[in-house]
C-alpha cells in the first residue's frame, strides 16, 4: 500500500479500519464509482471524467488501488503506452454500498440539481 502522511490508518491492523481508510481517501469513492458504473478507462478519461482531480493525486489514488488489489492496470506496450484501469472483482462485493450511495445522493442531492 502507498504509505500517506495525510491518512493516519494506513497502518492500521483492524480490518475495517483499513476499508475504511482506503474508502476515505480524497477521491477513492468517485474513481470507484466512475470504473464501476463507466468500466475500465484509461488515465485520461478517468481524470476527465472526475472533473477537478490533479494528475498527481490520480496518480495516487491509482497506484493505491493498484497495490491494494482493488484496481487492475492493464499496460499495452504501443506508441504511445496505453494502460487502461479496470476494478478487480473483488470490488464487486461493494455493488449494494455503492448502490445505495447512488440512492442517498440522488436524495439529498438530486432534487437541488434539478430546482426542487
Amino acid at each position: 500500500m502507498v504509505r500517506s502522511k495525510k491518512n493516519p490508518v494506513d497502518n492500521a491492523h483492524e480490518p475495517l479500519a483499513k476499508l475504511l481508510g482506503i474508502l476515505s481517501s480524497p477521491w477513492t469513492l468517485l474513481l470507484l464509482h466512475r470504473l464501476h458504473t463507466e468500466g475500465p478507462k484509461r488515465f485520461g478519461e478517468l481524470r476527465r471524467r472526475l472533473g477537478s482531480i490533479s494528475t498527481k493525486t490520480l496518480t495516487e489514488r491509482l497506484r493505491m488501488l493498484e497495490a491494494e488489489g482493488w484496481v487492475h492496470r492493464d499496460y499495452e506496450p504501443t506508441v504511445p503506452p496505453k494502460v487502461t484501469y479496470t476494478l478487480a472483482k473483488r470490488v464487486l462485493e461493494l455493488d449494494p454500498v455503492m448502490i445505495e450511495f447512488d440512492r442517498i445522493a440522488e436524495r439529498w442531492y438530486g432534487a437541488r440539481k434539478k430546482g426542487k
